[in-house]
């Protein structure tokens, strides 16, 4: 009984979210031109759960260029409507579209000189019929089995405001750079943020060797340190190949007296590389795509000299996987 309870939850509320996309017309439009032209912000207010979804909503467009914040109406109707400047775009929520802290500030939104998105589930309700636009997110029924809860409309509300958020970012021209500037913090914001050139080692802690190298002094490289690899250079200090923990334990495997070698010999060709400007979480991507645990930096595409090397455990250490 209670995971036929549950399924019918998610039934009632996946269908009210086909339905609230089939309804999506020039309505929906209009509200994404009419922010897009604002010069002002945009004002989310709502009461109760629909308040509760319109910060989430205020915070989406917030995050994603989109300068937004949510207002509560009663604290509005008491002096925080001086928040809204004239130019701003109020989205006000309301399934009944007659909640009345939002119909209060209705009027003065309007004489203030504000836009108004009417976001309600009523098309005949005061607050539909004072929009300049109408976001119609009535649903056939709640999930909730004694149709009082708000629980398909709040998701139809949720999404409705992910709708907006996205068709707007997406005409903003918003890309992943803008967006890590509004997200420096946590797993996402390093992975937006840090550049391969802020986690590489440079200079001296760079493995090197000539080709003309024995393995012996090789092996001491390779030790010394501490990354498991060294690159193999040429004269004129171009990469021509790397000598990995693997190359050697193959080697002996093969039987072969490795110390007197040169490194040239043990060397493995066209080594994979990566530009010191790329996102660390691409050098990740390519150490997986690969299955290989270190990447020699260069200055750019057309670069042959290393300018430093990455390895998997300083980016596991940063927190970008």
């Amino acid at each position: 009984m209670i995971l036929e309870e549950a399924k019918k939850v998610i039934r009632i509320e996946a269908e009210a979210l086909l339905s609230l996309a089939d309804a999506i017309n020039g309505e929906f439009e209009k509200a994404v031109r009419l922010i897009l032209a604002s010069r002002g912000r945009v004002v989310v207010t709502g009461m109760g759960k629909s308040g509760l979804i319109g910060q989430k909503i205020a915070s989406t467009m917030a995050s994603t260029g989109t300068p937004a914040f949510f207002l509560h109406p009663a604290e509005g109707i008491h002096g925080d409507l001086g928040m809204i400047m004239k130019g701003d775009v109020v989205i006000a929520i309301s399934n009944s579209g007659e909640t009345e802290e939002v119909v209060r500030i209705l009027p003065i939104i309007k004489r203030l000189g504000a836009s108004l998105v009417a976001m309600t589930g009523n098309p005949s309700s005061n607050l539909a019929k004072a929009g300049d636009v109408f976001l119609d997110i009535s649903v056939k029924e709640e999930a909730c089995p004694l149709g009082l809860a708000p629980t398909a409309s709040t998701t139809a509300t949720l999404a409705m405001g992910d709708a907006l958020s996205v068709a707007l970012l997406l005409e903003r021209g918003f890309n992943a750079e803008d967006f890590a500037l509004f997200h420096p913090g946590g797993a996402l914001g390093k992975k937006l943020i840090l550049t391969v050139e802020d986690m590489m080692h440079g200079g001296e802690a760079i493995p090197l060797v000539s080709a003309g190298t024995l393995m012996r002094e090789a092996l001491f490289v390779i030790t010394s340190k501490g990354l498991g690899i060294t690159g193999v250079t040429g004269a004129d200090g171009a990469l021509l190949g790397v000598i990995t923990d693997g190359d050697l334990r193959r080697a002996l495997e093969k039987g072969m007296d490795i110390i007197n070698l040169p490194a040239s010999d043990l060397m493995s060709m066209k080594p994979k590389r990566i530009n010191r400007s790329e996102l660390a979480a691409k050098a990740l991507q390519q150490m997986e795509q690969f299955s290989i645990t270190s990447l020699f930096v260069f200055e750019n595409d057309s670069s042959f000299r290393p300018v430093g090397i990455i390895h998997l455990h300083d980016l596991l250490k940063a927190g970008i996987a």
